[in-house]
């Protein structure tokens, strides 16, 4: 495929979604010399969904491939077992290969959702850094100050709160560089929290002698709680959410939050996005309702219009009808066990403490009565837990 140099289109490319480019001069000069570019982004196992704020990349990287550009995915196997802390406030934990392999399972499926496999080199990073010996591992430590890392925000303030800093952490953005040196990287597109990982890329390949990549750091996504989207914080909307489930969430975040929905995760036009604005502002327009065509436009995304469909239906039924929904989970019991294990098994709550909070403020009903004691023996009956959750219980 040729490369495609139409300007309407670069402009695109280098706006929608996008925060800051650096260096945008040269980024803009390659894209309309006509040459293919290998356009990197590394994902970490961390978890193993891939939700809609790890999606915007992912769409970005879509976009380069319609011009006829080269994806290079790096996979972090090696990364992730040291944990990026570009948006922690306290250490992140190492993770196990065996942890990692599992959350690799299902990636490229969720990945090819997005954007095109066939086109698209997968390299993992554990093939290199794996093997980096220790003195290389210390001449590029020299590229780098331990003042320029505790400059960094999430470091200054743990440093500052007398809170524990790994010399792990401090490695995580030599090892990312690397990595943009290992493909030869000529952008690197990532999260605006990822800007000076992006930059170490720059840094080791000039060390190296190599040309340094330009990078592309895009917009961040908030999850249903209003704080960035993040797999360790829970508040995620995942590309394999079922279309209820899907549907459901988007109908749970912040009115604030639909445009920059509709600007992130959908592919609907400037000009489209416009007008729901407009539409949004009017006098007398419930947001709900603009929310809905958001929810029916993500949901028919990864899924199709006529699960989207089917799912607004079951929104109405359920929330505004009082309903229950047709696809709920059964779990199966005996007449000795008690409630709360029965829905800790089905997966609707993290903890006992959790069940006795929601109860004892009146969020769990059993065929629409209110549940008054937290160690109340399972009953046949369906268990509403909160707004959005149901689960059918059989003893």
């Amino acid at each position: 495929m040729a490369v495609i140099t139409d300007e309407n289109r670069i402009k695109s490319l280098l706006t929608r979604r996008v925060e800051e480019v650096f260096v945008r001069e040269d980024l803009e000069a390659e894209l309309k010399s006509g040459r293919e570019l290998r356009i990197k982004f590394g994902i970490d196992p961390t978890g193993p969904k891939i939700h809609l704020g790890r999606a915007i990349p992912l769409r970005k990287l879509r976009e380069f491939q319609k011009l006829g550009h080269k994806i290079v995915l790096v996979i972090g196997d090696f990364t992730a077992q040291v944990g990026d802390a570009s948006d922690k406030s306290e250490k992140r934990p190492m993770l196990t290969r065996q942890m990692i392999d599992e959350n690799l399972k299902d990636y490229k499926s969720q990945i090819g959702k997005i954007i095109d496999l066939d086109k698209t080199e997968f390299v993992y990073n554990n093939d290199w850094l794996g093997k980096l010996a220790f003195g290389e591992v210390s001449r590029l430590a020299e590229v780098f100050t331990v003042q320029q890392m505790l400059a960094r925000r999430n470091f200054k303030d743990r440093y500052e709160n007398e809170i524990e800093i790994s010399l792990r952490e401090f490695l995580y953005p030599i090892m990312q560089g690397y990595d943009s040196y290992a493909i030869k990287a000529d952008i690197e597109i990532g999260g605006f929290d990822q800007l000076f990982n992006l930059k170490a890329g720059r840094e080791i390949q000039n060390f190296y002698g190599e040309k340094k990549q330009n990078i592309m750091c895009l917009s961040m996504l908030e999850g249903v709680d209003g704080r960035k989207m993040s797999t360790s914080w829970g508040n995620i909307i995942t590309v394999v959410d079922a279309p209820n489930d899907m549907y459901n969430k988007l109908m749970g975040i912040n009115d604030g939050l639909i445009i920059k929905y509709f600007t992130l995760c959908t592919d609907r036009s400037e000009e489209e996005i416009e007008e729901i604005k407009k539409s949004l502002e009017s006098e007398g327009t419930n947001p709900r309702d603009i929310k809905m065509i958001l929810a029916a436009d993500i949901v028919t995304l990864y899924h199709n219009e006529k699960l989207a469909a089917q799912a607004k239906i079951n929104f109405i039924e359920v929330f505004q009808n009082g309903g229950v929904p047709d696809d709920m989970g059964e779990v199966i019991g005996n007449s000795e066990d008690l409630a709360s294990d029965l829905i800790l098994k089905a997966g609707l709550i993290e903890s006992k403490s959790e069940w006795k909070r929601l109860v004892e403020q009146k969020g769990v009903t059993v065929d629409d009565m209110i549940l008054e004691d937290y160690k109340a023996a399972a009953q046949n009956g369906v268990y509403r837990i909160g707004k959005k959750k149901f689960v059918r219980v059989r003893v």
